[in-house]
């Protein structure tokens, strides 16, 4: 009978200990603040002539420019073994790309896991222009900030 009821608590407190871990591991994984913006992936702005400005660039400040600016790359600085890029782009100063934003700009922020990001922002109430688009360089979405400044989240494919 002692060896039945010693079991009996045995296997109870082993059941509410490891509900007890389970629940303490369960609230520290919700505590954790979720990783945003890990990087600038771009900068976008208007101008009156794209080409001559890329040009400017090319001669004046060494950009390796095409029809679409140039690219920066870099290495991650926890692993330098993996390489990211950060584009620079100058816009038609009559681009509609920029829209709902008046500005004659826009920043690429890097982001991982975009769909949790974009989720979290869309509870926080903040402007989501439009849905995710899956591309063949990752993943993007547009968002407004408190002063209708348009901003790309990209979840590149690195």
């Amino acid at each position: 009978m002692k060896r039945a009821t010693l079991t009996i608590t045995l296997i109870a407190t082993s059941f509410l200990l490891g509900f007890a871990f389970k629940t303490t591991i369960s609230n520290k994984n919700k505590n954790t603040k979720m990783k945003k913006v890990t990087g600038i992936g771009g900068i976008f702005f208007k101008c009156k002539d794209p080409k001559a400005i890329n040009e400017w660039y090319k001669t004046h400040l060494g950009f390796d420019t095409s029809p679409y600016g140039t690219s920066f790359e870099w290495r991650l600085i926890d692993d330098s073994t993996k390489k990211g890029l950060t584009q620079w782009n100058p816009f038609a100063e009559t681009t509609k790309y920029f829209e709902p934003s008046t500005k004659d700009f826009m920043i690429n922020y890097r982001v991982e896991n975009l769909e949790a990001l974009a989720e979290q922002l869309k509870n926080e109430g903040v402007t989501i222009v439009d849905k995710i688009e899956d591309s063949e360089y990752g993943k993007f979405v547009h968002i407004l900030d408190i002063e209708g400044n348009k901003i790309q989240l990209w979840e590149p494919k690195d």
